[in-house]
């Protein structure tokens, strides 16, 4: 990448998006991962790992229960969408090895929080689209640690899946100088003129979070390195990383205009037959926050699952 394209690449981009957030926030490496305070005894413990330009917000509504146990990533270099909290730092932290912006660095702060904060037994990790990615690349980086974790995989990242053909026909013409013009161009559109073709129908909850995605990272280089980095995990992971997988949800939306949803389900199909799939009715890529009804319940699954 050329030194210009970099310079135009670091601008940091200002925080947009921050909610009131009960709890502890862990700085780790340049990401982070937050611990929300619960009023009740903790039950089960569920993981939040958001996606693409998105922030752990996404999950907070569909886990309400005061007996639950959230935990929240915030990707490298993206901002902690928090007010009032200031992150510590903890003395479990690892130094992480690989390039951040990386699904391969993102997946060592889930494999220390999974390792470190879980007060029950009862583990859910919750990945939305490149969150499902770096599930799968966490566990093909510790697997012993996911023996008894339940996985649910919602309009997934996976091995040798796709982009859609629209976000495809998008991104070929942009070269790196392009990108903070394209951003920019984005940012100063209405987001009705694009949120239509891309989130769906929109609902109070999707707009609010989904209104300020291009100021979900700290710089512009952050995007474009997430971008690449995916394309290039999902062509080289194969399919074989399943067998360290150990049982859990594929949620795969009726439409998606992210993912190409034939070689999501493709992927999905090549997983252990403990692995649900569910082809839900959900009318986006957005799955959870078109309806929180698509979220499985707690109970235990059965042993032959897939559909």
């Amino acid at each position: 990448m050329k030194a210009s394209h970099v310079r135009k690449l670091i601008k940091p981009i200002d925080s947009a998006y921050s909610e009131m957030f009960s709890g502890r926030v862990f700085r780790v490496g340049t990401g982070a991962v937050s611990v929300r305070n619960h009023s009740g005894k903790a039950e089960q413990t569920v993981i939040g790992v958001h996606g693409f330009l998105e922030n752990h917000c996404y999950f907070t509504q569909a886990y309400e229960a005061p007996t639950t146990e959230l935990i929240l990533l915030t990707c490298s270099n993206y901002h902690i969408p928090v007010n009032g909290v200031t992150p510590e730092a903890p003395d479990w932290e690892v130094p992480i090895k690989h390039l951040d912006g990386t699904i391969e660095y993102d997946a060592c702060i889930l494999n220390q929080a999974l390792a470190n904060l879980p007060s029950t037994d009862n583990i859910r990790v919750h990945g939305h689209s490149r969150g499902g990615a770096v599930i799968l690349e966490a566990i093909n980086q510790w697997p012993e640690l996911y023996e008894n974790v339940e996985l649910v995989l919602e309009a997934p990242v996976l091995p040798q899946g796709r982009l859609s053909a629209l976000v495809t026909a998008v991104l070929e013409p942009v070269s790196h100088g392009m990108w903070p013009w394209l951003i920019r161009l984005i940012n100063s559109a209405p987001s009705s003129a694009y949120g239509q073709t891309f989130f769906g129908k929109m609902n109070p909850r999707k707009k609010q979070l989904l209104g300020k995605l291009f100021s979900a990272t700290k710089d512009h280089l952050t995007i474009v390195r997430n971008i690449e980095n995916l394309m290039a995990w999902m062509e080289r992971t194969d399919t074989s990383v399943y067998s360290k997988v150990r049982y859990g949800t594929f949620l795969i939306p009726a439409v998606d205009r992210i993912l190409d949803r034939q070689a999501m389900l493709a992927s999905a199909r090549q997983s252990p037959t403990t692995m649900r799939i569910v082809e839900t009715e959900a009318p986006s890529h957005f799955i959870t926050l078109d309806s929180k009804e698509w979220v499985p319940g707690f109970e235990s699954l059965p042993a032959t699952a897939q559909g």
